[in-house]
């Protein structure tokens, strides 16, 4: 098979890669593009899109269920409703699969050349692709490495039979009866409540002493409300150890052996970089721990190689690698371009929704100095009100010098699309003036935000 050269190499076709991609096609730059899967990678594949396709599903049918059941305020009534779960992930499959052919139609119209096959590291310039055809020869100036991240499998609880992951989660035909989640951070609690809503007896188990620790616990309160209220049973501060008939063994803090009951046991512990099988043997990189490890120009210790997205490490956001894949292509190309993380939104699809960007009060006060922090409930707002969504509030942390703002964070129904607002008063600079003094629009729950800065400054509108 006849070599190929190009200046830009990218290994993986996840939100990363393939926005480096399209970028660097853009630019005029010689792109290849190697992908072993389908286009899209973990978070169109396998994560973000078909677990909220999922989540919306599940959404819609306990609303249904309130309704059947007298309980909507709204004076709403139906029969009772059913689900056919096989019919809800074909329509997943369907989202995905059309997305599948718009970023590959995206990489055609910028046009990059793809290879399907797996991608091994001769050298620092040479890569070798076992494709169906065949080993294919890819000679580049740069490389960029895209590879991702995969779902942490216990020794003790390898997946297989009803131990599963959230792949294998997001592709069930039928809801199980009892679902055992082992992980109470956001991919266990997201997908844990939608199963709830579709009609599973979930059980949580998690090592620490709560739920979603990456959050501050006045954030995940309303969350963990809810999860009491879908019926969710919640057991911190035990390990899994097994399985054995039928069940999940955990051992309590004192040592105690317990079963918990499941026809499934969803791991989700965490998420490890994809760095084995592509012959990082073969080059000399620095690496972070597990990760690979990068500077502010996500370049790796090794001239012209870059590395982007979830191999690189936390944050394992999808935005973040599509942030240092555009960087990374102005920069094969030729520009001058760096990037900050400290504006990143991160959200979590839980019920209700949680939005952080920035840094949260205690990350905020570590960093010395005196602090406003504004406060305002959807229970104020005439939005939620409408949306029977008054459990949660928006949260501004700044300096009370400047008023610079340092962190925004929220929590509530519908707060994800929140996120772009709090990103940009972010990596704008925002001060507490000028949320306070940018006129939102009435009735939204962005209006939240604008009163929270009021609140800060001491003297909000409408609490």
């Amino acid at each position: 098979m006849k070599e190929i050269s190009c200046k830009l190499l990218v290994i993986g076709a996840g939100p990363g890669g393939y926005v480096c991609a399209i970028r660097a096609g853009q630019l005029g730059v010689d792109t290849v593009i190697v992908e072993a899967g389908k286009p899209g990678g973990t978070c169109l594949n396998v994560g973000c899109i078909p677990s909220k396709a999922l989540i919306h599903a599940a959404e819609e049918f306990e609303k249904v269920l309130h309704m059947a059941g007298g309980e909507s305020p709204l004076g709403i009534s139906v029969t009772a409703p059913t689900l056919d779960l096989a019919k809800t992930i074909a329509w997943k499959d369907g989202i995905v699969s059309r997305l599948n052919s718009g970023v590959a139609g995206l990489l055609k119209k910028a046009g990059v050349k793809t290879v399907h096959g797996w991608a091994t590291f001769r050298d620092g310039k040479t890569v070798a692709v076992e494709t169906e055809t065949g080993s294919q020869v890819i000679r580049a100036e740069a490389i960029a490495i895209a590879t991702g991240s995969a779902p942490v499998e216990l020794p003790f609880l390898p997946f297989g039979g009803p131990v599963i992951s959230s792949t294998e989660a997001l592709a069930l035909s039928e809801v199980p009866k009892k679902l055992a989640v082992v992980g109470g951070g956001y991919i266990g609690l997201e997908l844990g409540i939608a199963f709830a809503k579709m009609g599973a007896k979930v059980t949580v188990v998690e090592a620490l002493p709560r739920v979603l620790a990456q959050y501050d616990s006045e954030l995940t309160r309303p969350v963990v409300k809810r999860l009491s209220a879908l019926g969710i049973e919640v057991i911190t501060g035990v390990k899994a150890k097994g399985t054995k008939g039928g069940a999940l063994l955990i051992e309590t803090s004192d040592g105690k052996s317990v079963k918990v009951a499941a026809d499934k046991i969803l791991m989700t512990v965490g998420r490890k970089p994809v760095t084995e099988g592509w012959g990082l043997e073969q080059i000399d990189l620095d690496l972070a721990g597990k990760f690979i490890r990068i500077d502010d120009q996500c370049r790796t210790s090794m001239r012209g190689i870059f590395a982007i997205g979830d191999v690189t490490g936390e944050p394992m956001l999808a935005h973040r690698a599509m942030a240092q894949g555009e960087m990374v292509a102005e920069i094969v190309a030729g520009h001058k371009r760096s990037w900050d993380k400290r504006s990143i939104p991160a959200v979590c699809f839980t019920d209700p929704e949680l939005v952080t960007a920035g840094l949260s009060p205690e990350e905020a006060k570590a960093l010395g100095g005196e602090l406003k922090i504004g406060m305002f409930p959807f229970a104020a707002n005439g939005r939620a009100m409408t949306k029977l969504g008054e459990d949660g509030f928006v949260r501004v942390v700044a300096r009370a010098d400047n008023h610079l703002v340092l962190g925004i964070q929220a929590v509530g129904q519908g707060a994800s699309e929140l996120a772009a607002a709090f990103g940009l008063a972010l990596e704008m600079g925002a001060r507490l003036e000028d949320i306070a003094g940018t006129i939102h629009a009435h009735p939204t729950q962005g209006e939240g935000f604008q009163e929270a800065a009021l609140k800060a400054l001491g003297h909000a509108l409408h609490i």
